[in-house]
């Protein structure tokens, strides 16, 4: 690096005579430009008799000076790096608040809050065609005009990643970034945004996806564009009953003691709109976001796309007045991070327009019934004591009253919560929003577990889960559930969420678990179970429905409350070891101590690598003669 910095100062030197000032913040530079016949003077500041400055990017003090010193001839050798900056200021956008940025910009250069790994790095040949990202812009601008074939697509998603970057560098105050905004809205002006849905999908490497991409990333950014690249890109004029004007004030609880969670409004941000938001002085510094739509998954990675691959956006509430804008809008939420204590706060909304949103308790079913559930939105919201469900309108529409299906999903979570040990309601409501494409599988477990289209009847009908049950949803709020303490990863991944959601479709829904995984019918848990012996009882092939059995055999036995007061005796635990045999050591002296049997041997014929000591630890314990795995399977201890 020496060798690199002290190269960098004869390339800026070139014949100039000027004097090399270092800053006193990097004098250990200084014996790297001594050693290499080169003099300098450490200085406090910038001086105009110098003909390169050395500098670190931590100060911003010298800007204006530093900008007219480079537009003279001055050479500039400046380092820093902003990761650290970034962490220490999540609010901010390093682009735009670094300091060394405040100087760097201006000449088409940022810090990112980015890192590489330690590695050597290869510069490229001469004869190599390499990225600039000017000249790949007005390659792309040309392919969409063009469709000439020409345009890289190994460059496609680092552009999308560096315009995204490029957007935040400056917006107006220097020409040569205006008019590339001005140029993009050019093209969308002239060949349009895809309409991108089912029934005409978008695919990953074309011209018309980086389009979209880049639309979007303008509107976040250039405010005063937002509304008319959707209506140049679509050819549309925004409805009327989509009034800028009307503002909403609400009280709204902004505490979280669990987790970031977000607190639905139920308004709505129409597309291609912008909203403002009012929050008190002293909300200012906690962090708080706002946040336009509720479908998180990226899709950036599958080829083939029913809507564009991202379409939530975020942006930090760190001053009293604050504006987003949306080129898809959304369902409008505050988010607020694990420690926030703020309570109720006053917050005012303006530019949304009322989303169909019904709170259990609170609405009014007749309201429902006469206006709610008709608000002319594409997105809609039921929220429970501890869950919120969020579905296109138009399934609301038909809904006359949410009351039944949602005190059937209070009974639902508060079974998932009871098995777990922990607190209901939850200290945070669990979401599941359903989406016309997600990032993986039929549905998945996370905040919030994501669903498609296809379950959103059953998920609102208190018939339809009476009667058939609910297993792919419940699964999934099961699987969030999972603790890492009693969960011997990978190996019980689909077991215990597969436990807890027997556990409800057994104690609220009556519906047997042989009914709800036609898996654990008695002959194929009778087959699974012998296969399991006959091949030695190995950990490497106890997975899936082969773990599940042995929760089961314990439930049959016992009943449910053991597990209850077992999973909750692992709420008040600490220094629970990380690997899984001390894990399953731990389950093994909890559970037989809770039911007051020796399980070692139980275990021990499940192939669990139990250590010396258990057996010692629970030999006080009375053996458990009603063992399955001795009784069905003839094994001997």
């Amino acid at each position: 690096m020496g060798r690199f910095l002290t190269k960098a100062i004869h390339w800026l030197k070139g014949e100039q005579t000027g004097r090399i000032g270092v800053n006193t913040e990097c004098e250990c530079l200084a014996h790297w430009i001594t050693n290499n016949g080169l003099t300098y003077s450490l200085e406090n500041k910038l001086n105009s008799d110098m003909s390169i400055y050395c500098c670190l990017a931590y100060n911003d003090s010298e800007a204006k000076q530093i900008l007219e010193f480079v537009a003279e001839g001055g050479g500039l050798l400046i380092a820093g790096q902003a990761w650290e900056w970034s962490q220490q200021n999540p609010t901010k956008s390093v682009l735009t608040d670094f300091p060394g940025n405040h100087i760097l910009n201006p000449f088409g250069i940022s810090i990112l809050s980015q890192y590489v790994n330690k590695n050597l790095f290869d510069y490229p040949g001469p004869s190599q065609r390499t990225y600039h990202f000017r000249l790949v812009m007005t390659q792309f601008f040309e392919e969409v005009e063009r469709k000439n074939g020409k345009f890289l697509r190994d460059w496609q998603e680092k552009l999308i990643g560096d315009y995204s970057v490029f957007l935040r560098i400056s917006t107006r105050e220097t020409p040569i970034y205006d008019s590339v905004h001005q140029m993009l809205m050019k093209v969308i002006e002239k060949y349009k945004l895809p309409i991108v849905n089912q029934d005409k999908p978008l695919f990953r490497r074309f011209c018309s996806s980086i389009l979209l991409c880049l639309a979007a990333e303008l509107a976040h950014v250039r405010k005063d564009f937002t509304s008319e690249i959707y209506r140049l890109g679509y050819e549309t004029s925004i409805p009327h009953l989509y009034s800028p004007a009307i503002s909403f004030n609400m009280e709204m609880n902004l505490t979280s003691h669990s987790g970031d969670i977000w607190k639905s409004t139920g308004l709505y941000l129409r597309e291609g709109g912008t909203l403002n938001i009012t929050i008190p002085n002293s909300a200012c510094f906690s962090n708080l976001k706002v946040q336009i739509g509720c479908h998180t998954d990226d899709l950036r990675e599958h080829h083939k796309l029913a809507r564009a691959p991202i379409v939530v956006h975020q942006c930090y509430l760190d001053k009293q007045d604050n504006s987003i804008s949306s080129l898809w809008g959304g369902l409008i939420y505050i988010t607020v991070p694990k420690g926030c204590s703020l309570g109720n706060t006053s917050v005012t909304f303006t530019g949304a327009i009322p989303a169909p949103f019904f709170i259990l308790g609170k609405t009014s079913a007749k309201e429902w019934k006469n206006s709610i559930r008709h608000h002319p939105v594409p997105w809609g919201e039921l929220q429970a004591e501890s869950i919120i469900l969020t579905v296109p309108s138009r399934n609301l529409q038909h809904l006359e009253n949410p009351e039944p299906v949602l005190h059937l999903w209070n009974q639902m979570t508060e079974a998932i919560a009871k098995l777990g040990g922990k607190a209901n309601p939850f200290p945070q409501h669990e979401r599941i929003v359903t989406d016309v494409q997600i990032s993986k599988g039929w549905m998945h477990a996370g905040y919030p577990v994501m669903c498609h289209l296809d379950i959103v009847d059953c998920l609102l009908s208190e018939n339809k889960i009476r009667k058939n049950g609910l297993s792919g949803p419940i699964q999934e709020l099961c699987r969030n559930q999972q603790h890492d303490a009693w969960e011997f990863t990978p190996h019980t991944n689909e077991a215990t969420c597969n436990f807890w959601s027997i556990y409800v479709h057994e104690t609220v829904l009556n519906i047997s678990r042989e009914n709800i995984f036609p898996e654990l019918s008695p002959e194929k848990r009778q087959r699974r179970l012998k296969e399991y012996q006959q091949n030695g009882a190995f950990m490497s092939t106890w997975y899936g429905w082969t773990a599940l059995e042995t929760y089961l055999q314990l439930q049959e036995a016992f009943g449910w409350e053991p597990f209850i007061q077992v999973f909750k005796s692992y709420q008040q635990l600490s220094g629970i070891p990380g690997n899984n045999e001390s894990k399953m050591d731990v389950w093994v002296k909890k559970f037989s101590e809770q039911v007051q049997k020796n399980l070692v041997p139980f275990f021990k014929a499940w192939g669990w690598p139990i250590h010396k000591e258990v057996p010692t630890t629970i030999a006080n314990l009375p053996e458990w003669k009603e063992d399955p795995m001795k009784m069905t399977l003839g094994i001997k201890e």
